[in-house]
């Protein structure tokens, strides 16, 4: 892969070449200072400024003049080549298909022998499967191009470890092309300006140029349970770990719905060792940084670095989410805690847990049984808790302060761990759902909730294993010569058409809200 992008304007270097130059690095810099990054916190950023048209005025002045029923915005039936089968026209000869980024190689041999980060890969997923306008009418929350999409921004990370801000596009088929001509390893999607992104330079003062919405997103990483997670630790990960995200998707799915009214809620799996959620409401986008950070804070219950000791310290009586939560959790902690990741088996482990009690003699009485029978289960030892306590080893014990420590401990083993900075900022950028982890091949593919229990992220499919199943898909007998896509004949097929209809309910509630509100402004006229 060479190391620059050239673009019609100028050229994007790596990041560490020595040629790039100063002046252009430091303003890149001074630009972005106040910016979150969703991942990679040592990238530099840098700026493509490839001319690209911009959404008119006019675009976000639009109204549907005419009735349009939504089941229609998502015809089975593309007319254009957003998802072009993997059959090709006749007429193409074959040294034209094996050359040209609109006809890759076969499918089969793409994802046999090669990367999932390699650029053959990537183009293959992003000409063939990528769901390009289901992602459009997610983010512009209308089938007519508003600046809610035109004003959007992008950010790419390319294979040369640059990083483009501030991209935009009016249309998906915009941004698609894009994508297929600079390949990067990902994008990321931001918030929604006052302004054209690409327009920001233009500016006479650049204070002006603002965030006006973004979903509000929740960031959920395994690493952060690696000091109570015994299976695995790092980037790795297997379905055992994994019960740590069932559980706080469970926790923080139930909050945002009753407590905060949230309806459009969609978690999506980050491709290795993690999940984010977005939250789509119109009420929520147009938050600002405050309300946001009431949010977070009013979910963050974690507080503390893996080296810290106790990470739970709540006032009482709890607050009914707490409650709640404490609710949803207990079982997970038995079986997925007690059971299966058995935290305190060790006398070392033993001693944390002892750390959490708040009496120094049922600790001693507790560590002496403990030492005396080497090997016993978390399990065991839990129940040993209270047993121990009623029979009197302890005069001073408390009943009251043990159970709201074993509360505190329930939750500090089970409660979500959010990275709470993603939640703050509404600048903050996030990886776009559908994109390809680079180091895993997995797509990044929502979670349907309904069925959470069920997802299992090392089943997820790889883009290899898809472009395979594109080449070896039958069709079947009785489809009589439909057109089929190609990502309908792969197993991505369930996960795009959860997003489908994930969208077309967003849509259908934005579309109900504005005719409301318009019904709403004509009767007001009429007095």
């Amino acid at each position: 892969m060479p190391h620059s992008v050239s673009t019609p304007s100028e050229t994007v270097p790596n990041a560490t070449e020595p040629e790039m130059d100063e002046a252009a690095a430091a303003t890149t810099a001074a630009e972005n200072a106040d910016s979150q990054q969703s991942e990679d916190a040592d990238i530099t950023m840098a700026d493509d400024e490839t001319p690209t048209t911009a959404a008119t005025e006019s675009d976000d002045k639009k109204t549907d003049t005419k009735e349009v029923k939504l089941e229609d915005l998502f015809p089975d039936e593309d007319s254009d080549d957003e998802f072009p089968s993997s059959s090709r026209p006749t007429q193409v000869k074959q040294e034209e298909m094996s050359s040209s980024p609109e006809f890759p190689s076969s499918p089969a041999e793409i994802g046999a022998s090669l990367k999932a980060s390699d650029p053959e890969v990537m183009r293959s997923f992003y000409q063939r499967l990528f769901p390009w306008r289901y992602l459009f009418q997610w983010l512009n929350h209308s089938p007519t191009p508003t600046n809610d999409f035109g004003h959007r921004e992008f950010a790419f990370t390319l294979q040369n470890d640059a990083y483009l801000r501030y991209q935009s596009f009016p249309t998906s088929d915009l941004l698609r092309k894009d994508v297929l001509r600079l390949m990067p390893s990902r994008f990321e999607i931001g918030p929604v300006y006052n302004t054209n992104p690409r327009d920001r330079k233009t500016l006479r003062n650049l204070t002006s140029f603002k965030p006006l919405s973004k979903e509000l997103c929740f960031d959920i990483d395994l690493t952060d349970y690696d000091d109570i997670r015994t299976c695995c630790d790092k980037a790795n990960i297997c379905n055992k770990c994994w019960q740590f995200m069932t559980m706080a998707i469970k926790t923080i799915d139930v909050a945002l719905r009753d407590d905060f009214g949230f309806k459009h809620i969609m978690w999506v799996y980050s491709g290795r060792r993690g999940a984010h959620a977005w939250v789509c409401d119109k009420k929520a986008r147009t938050m600002d940084d405050q309300k946001r950070r009431a949010i977070a804070g009013y979910l963050e219950v974690i507080r503390g670095g893996a080296q810290s000791g106790k990470k739970v310290n709540l006032r009482r009586p709890l607050h009914p989410h707490l409650s709640r939560s404490l609710d949803i959790l207990k079982t997970h902690f038995q079986e997925d805690v007690l059971e299966e990741q058995d935290p305190w088996r060790s006398p070392e482990q033993a001693e944390k847990l002892l750390q959490l009690l708040p009496d120094r003699q049922l600790n001693e009485s507790l560590r002496k049984k403990w030492d005396s029978s080497p090997g016993r289960s978390s399990l065991s030892k839990w129940a040993d808790i209270d047993a121990v306590g009623k029979t009197g080893a302890s005069k001073s014990l408390d009943a009251r302060a043990l159970l709201e420590a074993k509360q505190d401990i329930v939750l500090e083993y089970t409660y979500p761990r959010l990275d709470i900075e993603v939640s703050k900022k509404l600048n903050h950028l996030l990886k776009s759902p559908f994109v390809v982890h680079p180091g895993t091949g997995r797509v990044c593919v929502p979670i349907d909730t309904r069925s959470l229990e069920d997802f299992d992220p090392l089943g997820v499919p790889t883009v290899q294993s898809l472009l395979q199943e594109i080449d070896a898909w039958k069709e079947p007998e009785e489809n009589s010569g439909k057109p089929v896509q190609d990502w309908e004949k792969t197993s991505l097929k369930p996960y795009i058409n959860y997003f489908r209809a994930f969208v077309l309910t967003l849509m259908k509630d934005e579309r109900d809200v504005k005719v409301k509100r318009e019904r709403d402004d004509a009767e007001a006229l009429e007095f």
